[in-house]
Parts: C-alpha cells; sequence; structure tokens
C-alpha cells in the first residue's frame, strides 16, 4: 500500500548504519512512524526531506501496520532554525510537545497547523522566541483539552485583581481570592492575562500577532511554561538545553 502525503518530521533516531527511523506529523493520517532507510547516505534521495523539522512530501509505503519512505521532497526546510541554536532546540521542543498530545494515526490538522505557524516565525524571527513560545504553549494545551477559563476570577466573578493563573485549576482568580483547595498557581500580570485571552481566542494565523511589553512577556512565558508542564505532567530534554543555549 503506497501514500503520498505531507509530513512534519517531528523526530529522527539514527537506525542501524545508515537508516533513520522517523517520528511524523502527516497531514492526512496524524502521527506516524516510519522508516527511511538509507537516509544517512550521502547518496540518498530522502535525506534532505527525512531531517527533523522538515516540513515535506513524503511516498510512504505500508505493510503489516508498518511504514517506510521510498520518495521525499523538501516543502519548507525552515533554514533560519539550522543557523540559530536557540531556535532549533526551541522547534524541537515544540516538535516533542507535539508528539506528547498526539494519537498514532488520528488525524491532528489543527495541531499540524500550530507547529508550522510556530516554525515559520521561529525560523525567521517574526516575534522574540519566549513570545512564540508561550503563544505555542497555551494553544497547544487548548488544543490538548486544558484550556484555561480566563474570563473572571473563577472565586468572586469579578476581572481579577492582582491575578494568579490557577495551574490545576484551569482558571485565574484574584491574589486575594485564591484558596488551598485552587491548588498551585503563579502571579501574571494584566496585560499577560490580556495576552492569554488573545492567544486564546485569535484565529490560527493571527494568534501570534499580540504585543507585550518586554517585562510582561517574561511573566507570560513564565506562566504558559509552568501551565504546560503541570498539565502534561512532565519535563522535556528539548526545553531544558533551549534554556542553556538561548
Amino acid at each position: 500500500m503506497y501514500k503520498t502525503t505531507k509530513a512534519l518530521v517531528l523526530r529522527e533516531v539514527r537506525y542501524k548504519e545508515a537508516d533513520r527511523m522517523l517520528t511524523l506529523l502527516t497531514e492526512s493520517d496524524g502521527r506516524l512512524t516510519a522508516k527511511a532507510r538509507g537516509a544517512l547516505r550521502k547518496s540518498s534521495k530522502t535525506a534532505a526531506a527525512t531531517q527533523q523539522l522538515c516540513w515535506s512530501e513524503l511516498t510512504l509505503f505500508g505493510n503489516k501496520g508498518r511504514w517506510t519512505v521510498n520518495e521525499g521532497s523538501v516543502l519548507e526546510p525552515f533554514e533560519g532554525l539550522k543557523t540559530d541554536i536557540a531556535a532549533f532546540a526551541l522547534g524541537c521542543y515544540f516538535c516533542q510537545c507535539a508528539e506528547a498530545v498526539s494519537a498514532e494515526e488520528e488525524p491532528e490538522e489543527q495541531l499540524l497547523r500550530l507547529c508550522l505557524n510556530s516554525l515559520f516565525a521561529l525560523s525567521r524571527s517574526l516575534y522574540p522566541q519566549e513570545h512564540i513560545k508561550a503563544a505555542f504553549e497555551l494553544r497547544l494545551m487548548c488544543l490538548a483539552g486544558y484550556e484555561p477559563d480566563l474570563r473572571a476570577c473563577s472565586r468572586c466573578g469579578r476581572e481579577p485583581e492582582s491575578p494568579v493563573l490557577l495551574l490545576d485549576y484551569g482558571g485565574v482568580s484574584c491574589y486575594d481570592c485564591k484558596t488551598p483547595d485552587m491548588g498551585e498557581s503563579v502571579r501574571i500580570s494584566k496585560d499577560s492575562l490580556e495576552a492569554m485571552r488573545f492567544i486564546i481566542g485569535a484565529d490560527d494565523r493571527r494568534f501570534l500577532s499580540f504585543k507585550i511589553g518586554e517585562t510582561d512577556l517574561k511573566i507570560l512565558s513564565r506562566a504558559a511554561e509552568r501551565y504546560t508542564l503541570a498539565h502534561l505532567g512532565r519535563n522535556f530534554s528539548t526545553l531544558d538545553y533551549w534554556k542553556s543555549v538561548k
């Protein structure tokens, strides 16, 4: 069985002497695992198209639930990620997150669009890396079923005063309204709260186009990261590496 599909290479692992084992986020079938035989050889016609963080058109051959890459061509190489180690590390973090929330062979059209839009902005330095990261994380949480309710204080129902993001509760509250039963929280600013509301409510093409000051961006980035890690229940080696090199 042959199929041709567009795919983002989320991860590549060397296998044997010259093969690659790939984790793909495909346009047609969601997340797939595929082998690219001989992709590490200089003469390989699939070498470029099967590199991590590459958006490619691949022809796959399926046999008994296993997929092999037969042909491949690069659609978007995200060249800017190859010349900036911090951008590359952050792109890998996006892909690692996408792999964590996706299911094998389940359609993931919105997740794929989120990854591609974020990698495009990252590769072209359209916004600061913390800006793109925070927006990606919050949109990812929405797609994964953990969208926070940011409309009003979870306790008093008013616009939050000295707002805090409730990590476990999945909402926001006034600092003075927060009680121990609401679980862990992180202090945020009013401007970072407005940015979160924009990110969650904007369409796929505009979710990055918010304006925020440098101090509030740091608050937003920290809050979005803690919210993501709390709900995914794990750490990411790629995130740690990004922090070490950025």
